[in-house]
């Protein structure tokens, strides 16, 4: 699968670096096989531009996870899954959502939401996605 630079979101007043965002979501997208090895990012610019951040932003993204090995570069083709990685257990994928859900949940509270509240908020996103 190819994804395309829609396919990554960004929530600048998550309190999270936008750079990260991306680094996170490029992450998990390969630790549920969505990206497999040999699948291509979209290019710097074109997540730029769809998202409206600074290129350098992707591009700082994308050098670290060349770094940490999960994509390379090639020549004229841009950023490449390395490796397939491990999917990884629903344990240990639940795991990597939980700083996620602390967030939602701490801010559901904030602004005194019931569970009911925001699992039907929850719901259509899930759904948008095939997830349901």
């Amino acid at each position: 699968m190819q994804p395309g630079a829609s396919y990554f979101q960004v929530n600048p007043s998550s309190g999270v670096p936008i750079y990260r965002q991306l680094m996170d979501q490029v992450r998990a997208l390969v630790a549920s096989g969505r990206l497999v090895e040999g699948d291509l990012l979209p290019s710097v610019r074109q997540v730029a531009q769809d998202l409206q951040v600074n290129q350098m932003t992707v591009s700082k993204a994308y050098s670290l996870l060349e770094h940490d090995g999960v994509v390379e570069r090639v020549r004229g083709q841009g950023m490449r899954v390395n490796h397939q990685s491990p999917k990884g257990t629903v344990k240990e994928r639940q795991a990597e959502l939980r700083p996620l859900l602390e967030q939602v949940a701490a801010q559901a509270y904030q602004l005194a939401l019931t569970r009911e509240q925001v699992l039907a908020a929850l719901a259509p996103l899930l759904k948008e996605r095939g997830n349901e």
